[in-house]
């Protein structure tokens, strides 16, 4: 298992800034943000796509993901939703997608993650709701995987699809390789899904995972891993069982005042973790 940190807590920074902070910190990955001020796919140019590798090259970091999660650039996290009752602005969403799905190609990532639907829209039923996400994903799922990138979907609380009872839901909806699920284990603690048995669950679609702690409140904020209640040594041990040995990204977004500190931290408490657990 290798340790990444997302720039989505370097909001202050350049992406040049944050990938040259995230190298000095000792990370091997770095997890990039597709949104302002980072790499808004639609702004992106291909002499901008050099200069990220290069600065990626120069710090030796891989590519742990690209986060087209948020859309700063547009609205806010969630929207442009998938489940938006405006087709033209859900449509925004879909074609983010495609774009950013395009973009990691070029960046060498092999997923971009998503949001998994979005909040749910007023005078909307959740059935509509869920044909409207299906309907997006599939158009979407041909692209990725003509650019070998998987497209994976992150439950989060207060969402479309907030547990894993959802998720499979959605999964048996899907007939594409390239969808998948980044399992951000601090999502599944605000739900109550119990972490080690929902690793193994959904193992067959985990293809990423997102790491920070939550306090036992379980209320959604991100908290430094070791700084909450999640025991990461049963969440590792689990993950190491489904044979899982590729990128675990830190991600800590609230800490912009903070984010050498604050990846620094959760590298020494995760190491020290991956090494005994």
């Amino acid at each position: 298992m290798k340790l990444a940190y997302s720039t989505n807590a370097y909001m202050r920074h350049t992406i040049h800034e944050a990938i040259d902070r995230v190298a000095g910190l000792g990370y091997r990955g770095v997890e990039l943000m597709a949104d302002v001020p980072h790499a808004w796919p639609e702004s992106t140019t291909d002499d901008d796509v050099s200069h990220i590798n290069s600065s990626l090259r120069r710090g030796g970091l891989s590519v742990s993901n690209i986060n087209a999660f948020m859309m700063n650039a547009v609205q806010d996290f969630w929207h442009p939703s998938w489940i938006e009752p405006d087709e033209t602005y859900r449509r925004r969403r879909i074609r983010h997608t495609e774009l950013a799905l395009t973009l990691a190609g070029k960046l060498g990532a092999s997923c971009i993650t998503t949001e998994p639907g979005g909040p749910l829209p007023e005078g909307k039923s959740r059935q509509w709701a869920m044909d409207a996400f299906v309907d997006g994903l599939r158009e979407v799922l041909p692209h990725a995987e003509r650019e070998g990138v998987a497209l994976l979907v992150e439950p989060e609380p207060g969402l479309l699809i907030e547990n894993a009872v959802q998720f499979l839901e959605l999964a048996e909806r899907m007939d594409s390789p390239a969808f998948g699920l980044n399992f951000d284990v601090g999502h599944f603690y605000c739900v109550a899904d119990p972490l080690p048995e929902t690793i193994d669950r959904l193992r067959q679609y985990t293809r990423h995972y997102h790491f920070e702690d939550i306090a036992a409140t379980r209320v959604h904020e991100h908290l430094i891993p070791g700084r909450g209640a999640i025991d990461f040594r049963a969440v590792l041990q689990g993950i190491r069982r489904t044979g899982y040995d590729g990128w675990l990204t830190v991600e800590l977004y609230p800490y912009v005042d903070d984010p050498d500190g604050a990846g620094a931290a959760a590298l020494s408490y995760l190491t020290r973790l991956i090494q005994t657990a």
